[in-house]
């Protein structure tokens, strides 16, 4: 499924279904440690395990916007974080949350953000679980 064919979300819309699938972790004790997805849960951005099974999850949403073919390269980190960093805020209308797609866990129902990095010799599928408390009001 491609980023056209998907809604497009805010920072409020990400924020309020991750609240919503946190409560659900929250009252499930299962799901809190989800085996589907427990690989893909870390503190900031990762490489996609080429282990993984995608079949896991399932396309949700995406942070691009139709109308800008050049999203911002600049980050968004007014509290000093980096890119890497496991606090580094999930900034939709920054880099690298702006070229993201929002996927769901088929389990627990997780978000995941994903995007793709490519380098200059290589492409690096990238994935970091959106925690509500770190997006921007």
């Amino acid at each position: 499924m491609d980023a056209a064919s998907l809604s497009r979300w805010t920072a409020a819309d990400l924020r309020q279904a991750a609240h919503a699938a946190q409560s659900s972790r929250n009252t499930n004790p299962v799901a809190a440690a989800c085996p589907a997805c427990h690989a893909l849960v870390c503190p900031g951005w990762e490489s996609l395990p080429v282990y993984f099974d995608q079949n896991r999850l399932e396309p949700v949403a995406t942070l691009r916007s139709p109308d800008d073919d050049t999203p911002t390269v600049e980050e968004h980190h007014p509290d000093g974080t980096h890119g890497w960093s496991a606090d580094a805020p999930i900034a939709p209308d920054w880099f690298p949350y702006n070229r993201c797609d929002v996927w769901r866990c088929r389990t627990c129902s997780r978000l995941f953000l994903r995007y793709t990095e490519y380098g200059g010799y290589y492409v690096d599928e990238r994935v970091r679980e959106v925690r509500a408390d770190l997006i921007p009001q």
